[in-house]
């Protein structure tokens, strides 16, 4: 299937070009500023942005004090979309993934028999998507000519990623990976995700355009990493848990460098998008109330931000029995 859109074009400030190139070289001298923290309105709203678009629109998923899941767009002048709702959610349960320069929305629901299925929202329009022959479908994110990257499960098979370009789907999985989930996917078809090994535990990658699977990609002391979005440079955002239960916002700069944030007094902090600009979307927990708020912060030049490097490989994974669990992915 292949969605049918307009391209957007979005002229990109040199500065930001600038940026972009010397991160890439050297990340040593860059680090993060708060640009605003932001909340879906209503009281008690869990925030929890997914994706950012290149005009500032993001996306994302909030719940209510009810636990119910709904989409929306905070555009890039500070309002709220109404609350995205799949017309077949029978399940209180829809939500927000991705979106592009177009303000094509992506993300998942849940229908009436409990399972996961993906949908497109271009206002007013709803579109279904299952990648065929599947039981879950789970569309996580949609570059700007509208090829878009998720997860499914086929019929009696292993959860594995998906990418959908130009209407032909390529699945794919990290090798002995109990599930695998691709978040993301830029201009050139690089994507990014994570996958669960066999002991359960959450590893980011990156997948070249032609085909290569770079993983794991955790960052050094990680217990536990997930890679959310990239940019058309391939700057990738997510976050990771260390052995003290934190959780810390990163920037990984291939091949082999990370940038942490940390949202000030917070345990919990999690990037989930990144744009042309650099400027990325997420998230942080606060400790008082345990409530998600949403945070925008941009790279910039300054002082050196902290710096990890990539955790060393440890030894190939055996292979072990696999079956079809259905996992829920993260936001």
């Amino acid at each position: 299937m292949k969605i049918s859109l307009r391209l957007f074009g979005c002229a990109l400030g040199f500065a930001a070009l600038a940026v972009t190139g010397a991160l890439a070289q050297s990340p040593a001298s860059f680090s993060f500023q708060l640009v605003t923290t932001f909340d879906y309105p209503g009281t008690g709203n869990q925030t929890r942005p997914q994706k950012i678009n290149d005009l500032g629109d993001i996306a994302g998923i909030f719940v209510d004090t009810s636990a119910a899941s709904r989409g929306f767009i905070r555009f890039s002048n500070g309002n709220f979309s109404p609350p995205i709702v799949d017309p077949n959610d029978t399940n209180h349960f829809t939500e927000g993934r991705g979106i592009n320069n177009s303000r094509l929305v992506c993300g998942d629901y849940l229908d009436s028999g409990g399972a996961f299925e993906g949908f497109f929202f271009s206002h007013p329009t709803f579109t279904n998507y299952v990648v065929p022959n599947s039981t879950t479908t789970i569309v996580l994110g949609v570059n700007n000519v509208g090829d878009f990257s998720g997860s499914n499960i086929p019929t009696g098979g292993i959860q594995e990623a998906f990418l959908n370009i130009g209407g032909t789907v390529t699945e794919f999985a990290v090798t002995n990976a109990t599930a695998t989930l691709a978040y993301q996917l830029n201009a050139t078809n690089q994507s990014c995700g994570y996958y669960i090994d066999s002991s359960g535990v959450t590893h980011g990658y990156w997948r070249d355009s032609d085909g290569t699977i770079h993983a794991p990609i955790d960052p050094a002391g990680s217990t536990g990493t997930i890679l959310f979005g990239n940019n058309d440079r391939n700057l990738i955002v997510g976050r990771y848990s260390d052995s003290a239960g934190a959780t810390h916002g990163i920037l990984f700069v291939p091949p082999h460098r990370f940038l942490v944030y940390d949202f000030p007094g917070a345990t919990f902090t999690s990037l989930n998008g990144i744009n042309r600009r650099n400027t990325i979307c997420g998230r942080y927990t606060d400790p008082s109330t345990g409530i998600d708020h949403g945070i925008i912060v941009q790279v910039v030049r300054g002082p050196a931000g902290v710096m990890l490097p990539l955790a060393p490989p440890s030894a190939p994974a055996q292979p072990v029995p696999q079956r079809a669990v259905e996992t829920a992915p993260a936001y």
